[in-house]
């Protein structure tokens, strides 16, 4: 979800209604002689706002599992779920009087504020990490179809190969079948090395780039850019001017592989706040949910 002007009206709401809701606050607290409660009528009201705004945020699953529900459009949604979900925190704390009071409320107010948090970090992320990859991994696919894009730059840098050196006779696999440890020593089993001017090519590839493309994922020296462009530099050196078009499509590959690579650690950074932020949310609805029966009934 981007932050663009369409969140304007309800940054420009959020920000009154928490100036207001402080305002207020300060007042009352000002202006009466006792110690402030929860239980006091204002103090009610900044509780049963503040717990509503952390319903409907976390009633946001729910309208996402259930999408045919016409009851508004997923976009204000969203944006109800980031500015209410914010508001909702200072409201508690006005609630409490900034109080975290005994172990229920004390634990129940840090999972607020880890929830709060985590949801703004996953927030500028979600702003940020897609334009960054949109910039940067210009071989960009989709998430799922990465092993299979993967089993075809195996089978296509084979093929260069074969077709450059002449006599390469390779049985491929997809790439998910195959361990890095002995992915080289299977297609060295099948292949002849002539004492020709291809055969550093092809000792290239068998040597380096063939457990590579196999797990470009464990390591590799060629996962590196900078050691990956030296590796080639010295194999053109010794190749003749006729193989270097070959050359240049097997480092395309590993760069492919490379942009494919960053692309799954950038989806971990994009989504990986979801496995934090949404048990907790759910765990500090919960514990909300027990203050309120606890305090109702004592």
């Amino acid at each position: 979800m981007l932050i663009d002007e369409t969140h304007r009206p309800w940054a420009l709401a959020t920000v009154a209604s928490f100036a207001l809701a402080a305002a207020v606050y300060f007042s009352a607290a000002t202006i009466t002689d006792r110690p402030w409660s929860g239980g006091s009528a204002i103090g009610l009201l900044y509780g049963v706002v503040g717990f509503s705004m952390m319903a409907f945020a976390g009633l946001l699953s729910v309208r996402k599992k259930f999408p045919i529900w016409r009851i508004g459009r997923a976009q204000s949604w969203m944006r109800g779920h980031l500015w209410l979900g914010l508001l909702s925190l200072p409201l508690i704390l006005f609630h409490a009087g900034f109080a975290f009071g005994g172990t229920l409320t004390r634990v129940m107010m840090w999972l607020f504020i880890i929830v709060v948090v985590s949801g703004l970090a996953g927030a500028a992320l979600q702003h940020v990490l897609p334009r960054l990859m949109f910039e940067r991994l210009p071989m960009e696919t989709i998430y799922e179809e990465i092993p299979h894009v993967r089993a075809q730059l195996v089978t296509e840098s084979e093929t260069i190969v074969a077709r450059a050196c002449g006599a390469l006779a390779v049985v491929s696999a997809p790439a998910a079948e195959r361990e890095s440890s002995d992915s080289a020593a299977r297609l060295a089993s099948v292949v002849r090395i002539e004492a020709d001017e291809s055969a550093p090519l092809r000792e290239f590839y068998l040597a380096e780039m063939a457990s590579f493309v196999a797990n470009p994922d464990g390591g590799h020296p060629l996962s590196n850019r900078h050691q990956a462009d030296q590796a080639f530099t010295r194999l053109r050196t010794v190749l003749p001017p006729a193989f270097h078009g070959a050359v240049a499509d097997l480092e395309n590959i590993c760069e492919e592989e490379r942009q494919l690579s960053r692309q799954k650690r950038l989806h971990v950074w994009l989504h990986g706040w979801l496995l934090t932020h949404i048990p907790l949310s759910f765990a500090l609805l919960l514990l909300a949910i027990v203050h309120i029966v606890t305090a109702l009934r004592y």
